[in-house]
């Protein structure tokens, strides 16, 4: 089971943009909140120029992995 709700259906990196920008609403305070959303923009950016499918499927499904671990960690506390 995805970690995050809906994830199956990402399919693009802006779709997953989103996502993982509206994820940060639900961090407990706004300085993670700010940090996690500056780390997406930078992490979105970074990989902008990649055009091989595979590579892109691969960061999609890591990048939820990942989300779903840090909403997660905080949702415990």
């Amino acid at each position: 089971m995805p970690p995050l709700v809906g994830a199956e259906l990402i399919q693009t990196p802006v779709h997953l943009y989103r996502v993982l920008l509206r994820c940060c609403r639900q961090l407990p305070t706004t300085a993670m909140q700010k940090h996690y959303r500056h780390a997406i923009r930078q992490g979105f950016n970074s990989h902008s120029d990649e055009d091989n499918p595979e590579r892109v499927q691969l960061m999609i499904q890591r990048a939820i992995a990942d989300a779903g671990w840090i909403l997660d960690k905080y949702a415990k506390k």
